[in-house]
């Protein structure tokens, strides 16, 4: 009997679900690494099932049932393994409780997953990979592709953290008070990169996951909720709304990628716009500044512009310029780069992009050569342009970006080569 592929709906209800099943079955079972594991084969389950016999009555609740006999099933066998008494598991298979009281009893428990990820036991590389992993969905190889690290470096590392939560006992709860505030700086980081891959994945067909950037949204809301007087995290509500608003306008209907100087800025989510230019402004003048509440003020610049043309560079390089003292990463400097460009011109722009390069920070990473394609094209350097696309193409996995740099390269013609535009 063939088995049926898993619809749309399916899918996305299954990734949504996901992150609360895993955190009420390690809630209760105390064991980050065979629960995860157990969610996942619930998952399988339900990916082949639900579109052959319908969606149950209760998704989360089926799922967490499930879940919590694949967690019953393991601990039988290692008792079994172990020789313990007949009637140690006979006790233990009373631990499930019917699927609807799960539900009805308890309550969402993404956000306590993602503050578990920040476990004080882990270092924040390792938080931030265990949480992208368990909370929003990424696989290995892209949260490697996040950190610039081998895929099987990247393996060993959520590997690690998952021994690390489990060897350290700590109950499956909420942090209070400083310790609180403590992990709340690697809870911001994680949300923000879920909500970047979901924005422009790193690898595959698809420019977005617009489930992940959906879901980074919602955790950022209800941490908001939760912490309404912390600036940095109205900052990156902010910024995730000022951004996710140029969603529909960064593609065709093809899905070719539409860069934001070309892009149909009547396309953008009015909405979601005037929420993030509001939440900035609120939170600007009352709060010492932090990163996020800089880059949602650039992004607030960049979406307040009717036109291309009507962009204020010079103050989204002052902006800049802030940002780089307090958050001196790659990142950030490449992308002060390009808005010293955009003011001082081209050759300034360029300086300071090979300067970043010869550092070797994001060596083999693709912006680095498309920043640099568009500053020799903006220069009028054609050649030069035309060959730092094709770079950045070789080595972006991204399969709208690779077909967009190289459409770059080719109306840029070359030699031999008859000029496309």
């Amino acid at each position: 009997m063939t088995r049926p592929d898993p619809d749309d709906r399916t899918l996305r209800l299954v990734r949504e679900l996901a992150p609360q099943v895993l955190g009420a079955v390690v809630r209760r079972y105390r064991d980050f690494a065979a629960a995860e594991d157990a969610v996942q084969e619930a998952l399988l389950a339900a990916s082949t099932q639900w579109p052959r016999d319908g969606l149950p009555d209760n998704p989360r609740g089926w799922l967490i049932q499930v879940a919590s006999r694949r967690m019953t099933d393991q601990i039988r066998s290692d008792v079994a393994r172990r020789r313990r008494e007949a009637d140690t598991v006979q006790h233990l298979g009373q631990v499930m409780i019917p699927a609807g009281h799960l539900a009805d009893g308890d309550g969402d428990d993404t956000l306590t997953l993602l503050f578990l990820c920040c476990h004080p036991a882990l270092t924040t590389a390792s938080a931030i990979a265990l949480a992208l992993r368990a909370v929003g969905g990424l696989t290995t190889a892209e949260i490697a592709h996040a950190f610039f690290v081998p895929e099987s470096t990247m393996a060993q590392r959520i590997s690690r953290a998952k021994a690390q939560i489990r060897a350290s006992g700590l109950p499956f709860a909420m942090p209070v008070g400083a310790e609180k505030t403590r992990r709340l700086g690697t809870v911001l980081h994680i949300l923000y990169l879920i909500f970047n891959e979901g924005y422009t994945a790193s690898s595959g067909a698809e420019l977005r996951r617009t489930d992940l950037s959906n879901e980074a949204i919602r955790l950022v809301r209800v941490v908001e909720r939760l912490l309404p007087d912390e600036a940095e995290v109205a900052g990156l509500l902010a910024l995730m709304l000022l951004t996710d608003a140029r969603r529909l306008a960064r593609t065709t209907e093809d899905g070719a990628l539409v860069p934001l100087m070309e892009q149909d800025r009547s396309r953008w989510d009015r909405g979601a716009i005037t929420e993030g230019v509001a939440l900035i402004s609120r939170t600007l003048p009352r709060a010492m500044v932090g990163p996020y509440q800089l880059q949602a003020a650039i992004a607030a610049v960049h979406d307040e512009a009717a036109r291309p043309e009507d962009t204020d560079w010079p103050q989204i390089l002052a902006l800049y310029e802030v940002l780089r003292r307090i958050e001196h990463t790659p990142v950030v400097r490449l992308n002060h780069a390009v808005a010293v460009a955009m003011v001082r011109g081209a050759d300034a722009g360029l300086a300071l992009v090979d300067a970043l390069d010869a550092e070797g920070q994001l060596d083999h990473h693709h912006r680095v050569d498309a920043v640099r394609a568009h500053l020799h094209e903006f220069a009028g350097r054609r050649d030069e342009a035309r060959a730092a696309y094709e770079a950045a193409a070789a080595r972006t996995t991204s399969l709208p970006e690779r077909h967009y740099l190289l459409a770059k390269a080719a109306r840029l013609g070359g030699p031999g080569r008859p000029n496309e535009e």
